[in-house]
């Protein structure tokens, strides 16, 4: 009995500690289940911690580069200012992305650096700068102060690694041309913060900050080219001190070349300064002499005051009060309508003005679009001078581009409406959309346009303009040289030489005007320095050039010439 009890109390012991074991054992399991819950649960809200951070650099705020949030507004970043594109799609502006340094002299001073050491070792990576000044700001109590706008790259790299505590990088935009100095005049530059100072960008400062997509233009790059080659050849040639050029669609106004010599670089503003900086295209006014004779003459036949058979007393000067007005290479007889016009003479153009009267012919120079400032989209655009009072001899000198003045652009649009039927359109450095209908006023007839067309064609076959016939393409046109007003005298040793052509005559599409700003004769001109022997020459260039760009085919067979009958025979004769 002894040994059965011990037995059953000795098993009944071993069974409690099972017992026991297996309940801490499954406490213990509890415990570590816990554990792990809190632990997932924990890296849970990390993992959610850490990716609302991800999304919130590199989506909400575009991985930007840290900036002082309570900049003031001139501080503020110009972002994803909109690009400009040639007619063609081709890029002509655009911005990139890009690192100014600025530095926080408290940060700086908290960490002890030495503010003369600091600026000892940007100024090596950054020679431009100056040590003395760089110190100067690393020393100052603001907490900001910019120390270089857009740096490169490389530079970024190497400031970066110098560690210096308080100096930081703002991310921003800069202004790039990818063409130089080809367009500057028209799209002018920003500033260092990004904002239009001139030009296009100027113009539509508001509308590029905005736009999501590109402004497209209705110039066209490679017709820019070869217009800024030919003047910048002409300029040197003649040793002028400036020139200008306007090549423009008659029919849309259009204006697809347009440029102003000397010019600057708009990706290195320190060249805008001063000449280069004047856009002599659309800011300079000029008297443009003879090739006003063009709306003199069509004045007179649409107000029907004289016929293409109308001849005038050229056979000696003209004088009135203490003025006398001769021809340059005077006739000495009289002259029909037409001769007047390409042989350029003043005395008829100002009998023929004398007829038309002041009244009309301020009214139909209102028309023409030369007494008020021209329409273009930029902010450099120049006031006509006009004659006031506008007495007898101020109708005969306007006749002949004399004692009024104005800019090269208006000219080229004034001349497109002689030729495109009659309608005046504004020009315009946008792209039209050609579904849009064309805006415009008739200021002459169909017919006196027609007219017209036929007289500027016969100046360059018979006339003045005989260096601007180009081969295979008929060019008509007219010169122009007036000497220079300065100080209230005009000086015979300064002139503008131009001449305005178009083409092709027989369906006129383009105007191509060349203005040239004192030049100088050279022996294989004989000395001559005036429209016909300057200008006239690089517009046939120009238009054997740009011709096969614009696919223009040449005309071919022989082009007929007026026959008997015909009001412009008798000129045509005489001339040849």
């Amino acid at each position: 009995m002894t040994v059965g009890h011990g037995a059953l109390t000795s098993d009944a012991g071993l069974a409690s500690g099972r017992v026991r074991v297996e309940g801490i054992r499954k406490q213990a399991l509890d415990t570590s289940h816990n554990r792990l819950v809190v632990l997932a649960v924990v890296f849970g809200l990390l993992f959610v911690a850490i990716s609302a951070r991800v999304i919130d650099l590199t989506v909400l705020k575009g991985a930007s580069e840290p900036t002082l949030s309570a900049s003031p507004p001139s501080q503020a970043l110009v972002v994803d200012r909109a690009s400009i594109l040639d007619r063609r799609g081709i890029l002509v502006a655009s911005s990139l992305p890009t690192a100014s340094l600025y530095v926080n002299p408290r940060d700086l001073r908290n960490a002890g650096e030495n503010p003369e050491t600091a600026a000892a070792r940007l100024v090596e990576i950054l020679p431009d700068l100056s040590q003395q000044e760089v110190a100067r700001k690393l020393s100052s109590d603001r907490s900001f102060v910019y120390l270089r706008r857009n740096l490169a790259p490389r530079q970024q790299y190497q400031v970066n690694r110098l560690g210096i505590a308080g100096v930081y990088f703002q991310r921003e935009e800069r202004r790039v041309y990818p063409h130089g100095p080809l367009l500057a005049h028209v799209l002018g530059m920003t500033d260092v913060d990004g904002k239009g100072i001139s030009g296009l960008e100027k113009q539509f400062d508001d509308v590029l900050r905005r736009a999501s997509t590109p402004l497209q233009l209705s110039l066209d790059v490679t017709l820019q080219q070869i217009l800024r080659d030919e003047l910048l050849a002409t300029k040197r040639g003649f040793d002028a001190v400036g020139a200008a050029g306007v090549i423009m669609d008659v029919n849309s106004g259009e204006v697809l070349a347009l440029a102003s010599l000397p010019d600057f670089d708009p990706n290195n503003p320190d060249t805008a300064q001063g000449d280069p900086a004047f856009n002599r295209a659309t800011k300079g006014v000029y008297e443009m002499g003879s090739t006003f004779k063009l709306f003199n003459t069509a004045m007179a036949l649409d107000s029907g005051v004289a016929k293409l058979t109308s001849r005038y007393d050229a056979t000696q000067p003209l004088k009135i009060a203490r003025f006398a007005i001769s021809d340059f290479h005077p006739k000495n007889r009289w002259l029909s309508l037409p001769e007047i016009l390409f042989y350029s003479s003043n005395i008829g153009s100002a009998r023929i003005a004398l007829d038309v009267g002041a009244t009309r012919q301020k009214a139909y120079m209102e028309q023409f679009g030369l007494m008020d400032r021209a329409s273009i989209e930029l902010p450099e655009v120049g006031t006509p001078l006009l004659p006031s009072p506008w007495r007898d001899i101020n109708v005969m000198t306007a006749s002949y581009g004399h004692g009024i003045a104005v800019t090269p652009l208006q000219l080229a649009a004034a001349v497109s409406a002689v030729v495109n039927g009659g309608i005046l359109r504004p020009a315009t450095l946008l792209k039209r959309d050609p579904v849009l209908p064309l805006p415009g006023e008739r200021v002459i007839t169909e017919k006196t346009s027609d007219s017209m067309r036929k007289m500027m064609r016969l100046v360059v076959r018979a006339g003045t303009a005989g260096k601007a016939d180009a081969k295979g393409y008929r060019v008509g046109g007219k010169t122009g040289t007036a000497e220079k007003l300065e100080n209230g005298r005009y000086r015979k040793d300064a002139l503008i030489s131009s001449f305005v052509g178009v083409f092709p005559m027989d369906a006129p599409r383009y105007v191509v005007l060349v203005v040239i700003d004192e030049p100088k004769g050279k022996e294989s001109t004989f000395g001559y320095a005036t429209g016909g022997w300057v200008a006239a020459p690089a517009v046939g260039r120009i238009v054997d050039r740009i011709a096969p760009v614009m696919g223009i085919a040449p005309s071919t067979g022989p082009e007929p010439l007026p026959k008997a009958g015909d009001p412009m025979f008798v000129a045509v004769k005489a001339a040849m």
